[in-house]
Parts: C-alpha cells; sequence; structure tokens
C-alpha cells in the first residue's frame, strides 16, 4: 500500500484530501496538533505532533513516502505577512527536515502563482520555500493556484467580468490563465493526480490551467464534488 503522510491534514484542504486519498486505497499519517486529532478523518493514522518542529514527527515519516504539505496561515491577506515567515515557512522547513532525513520519495507543495500584483510577502515566501525544495534533490509536485473557490471563500466570484474582458485582450490573456481562479473539487483532482503521479527527478510544476485539467485515476465522488458551485470560468 503506498503511504502518503501529510502536514496539514484537518484543514481546508487538508481534510477533504486525506478523506480522497483513503478512498482511493492510500495509507495516510496526518500530522496534527494533540487538541486536534479529533478532528481527523476515520481511517487516517493521526502522527500527534507540532507542525513547526520537525523534531516532533520526523521519526513517523515512512521512507519512500510521499510527504504532502499543506499547513500554512488560514485566509491570507497582506497584514499577515509576519505570520507567512513564522508559519508558512518554517512548518515547510521542518516538513522538509523530516522528508529529507527520512529519505521520502516525493514531495508535494502547494505554493501560489507568481509573480502576481497583490500579496508580495506571501509569494515571497512561497517561492522561497519552491527554491530550498528545489535545493534538497528531493521528486517534488509544486502546484501553483492563484485563489481556491470554496466553501467560505466565494469573494473572487466579484472578479469574473475582469477575468471575462482578460480573456478578450491577447496581452492580457496569459495572465488572466496565470492568475486564474481554482475550484476547491479542482484543486483536490491536482492534489490526489500529483500523489499519483510523482516525477522521476526534479520539480513538476502544476499551474492553473494544469490544476483545473488534471484528472487522478478516481473520480474524487459526490461528496467532495458537492462542495463545488457551478462554475463560471
Amino acid at each position: 500500500m503506498r503511504t502518503v503522510f501529510i502536514s496539514g491534514a484537518t484543514g481546508y484542504i487538508g481534510r477533504p484530501l486525506t478523506e480522497a486519498l483513503l478512498r482511493a486505497g492510500f495509507d495516510v499519517l496526518a500530522l496534527a496538533r494533540p487538541q486536534s486529532l479529533r478532528k481527523l478523518p476515520i481511517g487516517c493514522r493521526p502522527i500527534p505532533g507540532d507542525a513547526l518542529r520537525a523534531s516532533t514527527f520526523t521519526d513517523e515519516v515512512p521512507a519512500g513516502s510521499t510527504v504532502v504539505h499543506l499547513t500554512g496561515v488560514a485566509h491570507p491577506s497582506p497584514a499577515k505577512a509576519a505570520a507567512f515567515r513564522a508559519i508558512d515557512r518554517v512548518s515547510f522547513e521542518a516538513s522538509l527536515e523530516a522528508a529529507m532525513r527520512a529519505r521520502a520519495a516525493h514531495f508535494v507543495y502547494v505554493s501560489v502563482a507568481h509573480p502576481a500584483p497583490v500579496m508580495k510577502e506571501f509569494i515571497r515566501v512561497r517561492t522561497e520555500c519552491e527554491r530550498m525544495l528545489a535545493d534538497s534533490g528531493l521528486a517534488a509536485t509544486v502546484l501553483r493556484p492563484w485563489y481556491v473557490l470554496g466553501p467560505g471563500h466565494w469573494w473572487p466570484y466579484l472578479l469574473k467580468p475582469f477575468y471575462s474582458l482578460a480573456a478578450l485582450r491577447p496581452e492580457w490573456k496569459a495572465t488572466s490563465e496565470r492568475l486564474g481562479l481554482v475550484t476547491h473539487t479542482q484543486m483536490l483532482r491536482a492534489l490526489e493526480y500529483a500523489v499519483e503521479n510523482p516525477p522521476a527527478l526534479g520539480t513538476n510544476v502544476l499551474d492553473v490551467p494544469a490544476i483545473r485539467a488534471a484528472q487522478p485515476r478516481r473520480s474524487l465522488g459526490i461528496a467532495i464534488g458537492s462542495l463545488e458551485a457551478p462554475r463560471p470560468f
């Protein structure tokens, strides 16, 4: 059975991804703080630990496994610049250290589309993490969404007129595609696809068009699909 270790398994993306991977037949180890273990899906192997301290979970990462790093600041905004360094970067460094020590076979990281005109510190931190991952020598998959629509995350629908206009302007089209929106379901499918398809060497990057197009070998099913509102893009 293929093994996946997830940091951030109780979050917006982490919990439904854990459920999806369990249905797909993966053995999922889910890192969570002791007080949050009850939030983990039934069927995964709970790993109590601190996502900011590799020493609390390094010994639990199996050799040859896939490590999926999803820990980060909820609802990012420009006001949370300090937290991006204190949480996003530090937790990434902890997951990467644990993966390298365990000789993990594959590291999956959710970054962000870049360059972009806003959220500069968020993008800077995620770009630094991408660079560290590339320097690690681990086989890796980096996903670069701009914004993931889903429960509690609908405000970008207000931008639909701007995306429609950009699609009509050749000089804006590439940027609008790179900074396009993806749905919760599309993101989950892309992550499952990434877990199923590790690169032999180096880093595979899934940008917004690739995230939208990704299809795992198994449908994610009605439970996850029900989270997606009618797609306007």
